[in-house]
C-alpha cells in the first residue's frame, strides 16, 4: 500500500496502448484512483505532436515490439527531442523484461519502469511515490527553469522529506552543482554519499566531479571500482570509455564500449562510438560491425542519419590499405556500394554528396591515382559551393576519415569536463532560455556561455544553434580583430542545423541567418538581427 495520498482528480493522463483489452484494463485502474481526464490512443501519426503540445501530468507509455512504431520508441524519441517535461510523470510499461530492452529503456531515464502484466496497487504505490517527489520539488524545478539554479540548490534544503525520500532530493542537489561547474564542492558531496549509502547515482556523479576537476585518473579508478559493484551501471560505462579515450587508452576506451554494447545492445549513440575508437584503435573488423549495427538499429529511429553509412565507408576504405588484391576489389566495391546508398537515401542533403567524393578522393589518395583523386576533390568543392552555407573542405577531410583524438593537455581536460555534461535536452532547453535572458540583459559573452553549455546537454539543440550563430554574426561585425574566426563559428552553427527537423520559426531564422551570412557585414543592421529563439 502507499504511504502517500495524492489527489488525481485534477491530472492530465495520456495513456499510449496498442492493446485494446490492456488500454481498457489501464483505464479502468485509473479511474478507481480518481483520475477524470483521460486521453486513451493508441499509437498514430498525430502522437508526436499530441506530447509536445499539450501538459500531460502523467504519460503511460506501453511497449509492444511488435508495433510498426515501438513504445520505446516513442520514448526514446521524445527523451531526444525535449518532449519529457521535468514536471511531467512518465511510466514505460513491457511485458518484455529483457536485459537488452530495460537497459535500452533506462538510457531514456523514464520516471517508472513497470512490467506488464501489473495490479493496480503496485501501479498506485508507483505513480503515488514519484508525484509526491515531484510535488515536493515544483519551486525546485521553476528555479531550474528560470535558470535560478543557485536559488534551487537552497531550495532543495528546504524541502522536509524523509528516508529514501530526502535521498532523491538531496541526488537532485548534488546534480545542480554538477551542472553550475561547482566541480569541488559536487566531489566531497557525492563522496559522502557514495562511502556510507553506496549509491550508485551518487558513485557515477562523483566520477562527473572528478572529471569535472581533471582528475582523470582517480575517476578511472573509481569508475572500475563502480562498474565492479554494478556491472549493468551502462552511463559508468559511456564515461568510463570517455576518460580512457581522454587519458590515451584508446583500447581500453574501445574494449569498454564492446561490453557495454554486449550488455546493451540496442543503444545507437554507444555503437557509434564503439565505432569511432575502434578506428583509432585500428580495430576495423569492430568499427565494421558498430556501423553496421547502427544502420540496422535507425532504420525507424530519431537516430537515423546518414553518418553511420559514411562511416562505414570509411572504415571499407582504411580494410583496403592491407588487403590482399582480390579482397582489395571485393572491399572497394562494397565501398561504392555503401556511398550510391547512402547519396540515393538522402538525396536532399547536399552535405552527404560532399562528404561522399571526399572519402572518393582519399580512396584515390590511397591508391596512388593523384588525378583521380584530384578530380573527385574538385567534385566536393563544386559541391561546397553549391551549399548556401560556407564550407572548410580541409575540416572536412577531417571528419570523413574520423575525428582526431586529443594531443594536448588542454584538449584533454576539455574533452574530460564535457564528459561530465549528460545529454539531456530538458536541461539544454533550459540552458537556452537562461542564455537568452542573459542576452537581453545585454550580457553577450555569458549569453555565447550559456548557449555553448546548452549544445553540450544536446548537441542537436536547434534554438541554441541559431542563437550562437546570431550571436557570433553581431559581434563579427562590432570586432574587426577577430573577424574571420567569428565568422567561421556562423557558418560552423548554421552547417550544423541545417542538417536537423526544424520547426517553422527555427526554418525562418536559419534561411535569415545563412542570407545575413552572404551580405557584406557592413551592411547588416547594427545591434541585435532579431529576436533570440527561446
Amino acid at each position: 500500500m502507499s504511504l502517500f495520498t495524492i489527489d488525481y482528480s485534477d491530472k492530465q493522463v495520456l495513456l499510449i496502448e496498442s492493446s485494446g483489452n490492456m488500454r481498457a484494463t489501464i483505464v479502468y485502474m485509473l479511474r478507481q484512483l480518481g483520475v477524470s481526464n483521460i486521453h486513451a490512443v493508441t499509437i498514430n501519426d498525430q502522437l508526436m505532436e499530441l506530447i509536445q503540445e499539450e501538459a500531460f501530468d502523467i504519460v503511460l507509455l506501453g511497449h509492444n515490439a511488435s508495433d510498426s512504431f515501438s513504445g520505446m520508441q516513442i520514448l526514446e524519441e521524445c527523451r531526444f527531442r525535449g518532449f519529457m517535461k521535468a514536471s511531467s510523470c512518465w511510466v514505460f510499461m513491457t511485458s518484455d523484461s529483457s536485459q537488452e530492452v530495460i537497459l535500452h529503456a533506462i538510457d531514456s531515464k523514464p520516471d517508472v519502469l513497470i512490467t506488464k502484466p501489473f495490479s493496480m496497487d503496485e501501479l498506485k504505490a508507483r505513480l503515488d511515490l514519484v508525484m509526491y517527489r515531484k510535488l515536493s520539488l515544483v519551486e525546485v524545478d521553476e528555479a531550474v527553469s528560470r535558470g535560478q539554479l543557485d536559488r534551487a540548490v537552497k531550495l532543495c534544503d528546504r524541502v522536509e522529506l524523509a528516508g529514501k525520500n530526502y535521498d532523491y532530493v538531496q541526488l537532485v542537489k548534488g546534480r545542480l552543482l554538477l551542472e553550475m561547474g561547482r566541480f569541488e564542492e559536487a566531489e566531497h558531496f557525492f563522496k559522502y554519499r557514495f562511502v556510507h549509502l553506496s549509491e550508485k547515482e551518487s558513485g557515477l556523479c562523483l566520477a562527473e566531479a572528478l572529471i569535472g576537476q581533471g582528475k582523470l585518473q582517480e575517476a578511472s579508478e573509481h569508475l572500475g571500482e563502480l562498474l565492479s559493484h554494478f556491472p549493468l551501471l551502462m552511463a559508468a560505462h559511456d564515461l568510463y570509455a570517455k576518460v580512457k579515450e581522454s587519458m590515451g587508452e584508446v583500447e581500453e576506451a574501445r574494449l569498454a564500449l564492446r561490453d557495454a554494447t554486449q550488455k546493451s545492445p540496442l543503444s545507437i549513440p554507444r555503437h557509434m562510438e564503439l565505432g569511432r575508437v575502434s578506428v583509432h584503435s585500428n580495430s576495423l573488423d569492430v568499427a565494421d560491425h558498430a556501423y553496421r549495427k547502427s544502420i540496422s538499429l535507425g532504420k525507424h529511429s530519431c537516430y537515423r542519419s546518414p553518418e553511420p553509412f559514411l562511416r562505414l565507408a570509411n572504415v571499407k576504405r582504411l580494410q583496403m590499405k592491407n588487403s590482399s588484391n582480390d579482397e582489395a576489389i571485393k572491399l572497394h566495391n562494397q565501398l561504392d556500394e555503401i556511398l550510391n546508398h547512402v547519396t540515393y537515401r538522402y538525396p536532399d542533403d547536399p552535405a552527404v554528396r560532399l562528404e561522399a567524393e571526399l572519402l572518393r578522393s582519399e580512396l584515390e589518395r590511397d591508391l596512388n591515382n593523384p588525378e583521380e583523386a584530384k578530380r573527385h576533390l574538385q567534385k566536393a568543392v563544386v559541391y561546397a559551393k553549391q551549399m548556401e552555407v560556407p564550407v572548410d573542405i580541409d575540416e572536412q577531410r577531417r571528419i570523413v576519415k574520423g575525428e582526431p583524438l586529443p594531443k594536448s593537455t588542454e584538449d584533454v581536460a576539455g574533452v574530460a569536463r564535457a564528459a561530465a555534461v549528460k545529454h539531456d535536452p530538458e536541461m539544454s532547453m533550459r540552458v537556452n532560455r537562461l542564455g537568452v535572458k542573459h542576452y537581453l540583459a545585454d550580457k553577450a559573452a555569458q549569453a555565447i556561455r550559456y548557449f555553448g553549455l546548452a549544445i553540450e546537454h544536446d548537441p542537436k539543440n536547434t534554438k541554441a544553434l541559431l542563437n550562437l550563430a546570431q550571436l557570433f554574426l553581431e559581434s563579427a561585425k562590432q570586432e574587426s580583430a577577430r573577424r574571420d574566426e567569428r565568422l567561421k563559428m556562423v557558418s560552423r552553427y548554421l552547417k550544423l542545423t541545417e542538417r536537423m527537423p526544424l520547426e517553422p520559426a527555427e526554418r525562418s531564422k536559419l534561411l535569415f541567418l545563412k542570407q545575413s551570412l552572404a551580405l557584406p557585414l557592413e551592411e547588416l543592421p547594427s545591434g541585435s538581427l532579431g529576436a533570440l529563439l527561446r
